[in-house]
């Protein structure tokens, strides 16, 4: 059987910004494989740039250098207009502080999404009201986010996030703004798209506990990759069935 063709492929992945004329290095020389199926955390002190690299792969932002393939398309050589079209259909987002719009009911949260597709409203109305249940809201769909817990508006967001079925998740930091007991049913919401359902997660934390939570634990250092698996044995774990040592 041949190897398994990485979801995301980085190759010399830098990033720079501007400051005046002064041009200030955040990536340097990044190189990396994520297996479909792969949950993964990102993890560094502040001003790794884990973020930074978090907002390339969703294509939030372009690189400097290099290039970065998410199955199959590299997306540094898109337009503008061809990125967001891209995260449109392939990019679920986790953030930290929800970003729910409050004069929104949670399925009008949810359903935002769906509004850029060809679906119909009925079909809008299945996709919605299934996610909702994945993520045990189903009850609270009429609710504003003001009537719903940080937990609950979290678990409105990961709906969100997955309505559209995308190819991939991206969440940043998605349980720095609850308490450890929320944030750990979070997580298990989190483990539980990535078993069940297969999806390839890839998250940002500051927090150990949760970096435990992924299967596989890259470190940035000052923009530089100091601490990840091989292609080869990101594979290898990506192979490897949940739960075995």
């Amino acid at each position: 059987m041949s190897d398994p063709t990485p979801i995301i492929r980085i190759r010399s992945l830098a990033k720079a910004y501007l400051r005046g004329e002064q041009v200030i290095p955040v990536l340097t020389d990044i190189n990396l494989d994520v297996m479909p199926g792969e949950f993964v955390s990102l993890m560094g002190p502040s001003g790794s740039g884990k973020s930074t690299l978090l907002n390339l792969i969703a294509g939030i932002d372009k690189p400097s250098g290099g290039s970065i393939e998410v199955d199959g398309v590299d997306i540094a050589r898109l337009s503008e207009g061809e990125l967001a079209d891209w995260r449109a259909a392939h990019v679920g987002f986790i953030f930290q502080f929800y970003n729910l719009m409050p004069v929104l009911t949670a399925y009008e949260n949810v359903e935002l999404p769906l509004l850029l597709t060809s679906l119909s409203r009925s079909e809008r109305r299945e996709h919605v009201s299934a996610a909702l249940e994945m993520v045990q809201l189903a009850d609270r769909m009429d609710h504003y986010p003001n009537e719903l817990s940080g937990g609950q508006q979290q678990r409105v967001a990961i709906a969100r996030a997955l309505v559209t079925d995308p190819t991939l998740i991206v969440a940043d930091e998605p349980t720095g703004d609850l308490d450890r007991t929320t944030g750990a049913e979070v997580l298990n919401l989190l483990e539980q798209l990535n078993t069940e359902l297969g999806k390839t997660i890839v998250m940002v934390t500051h927090d150990p506990k949760a970096a435990a939570r992924a299967r596989r634990r890259i470190e940035l250092e000052k923009g530089v990759l100091v601490d990840g698996d091989a292609p080869q044995a990101a594979a290898e774990a990506a192979a490897q069935p949940v739960g075995a040592e």
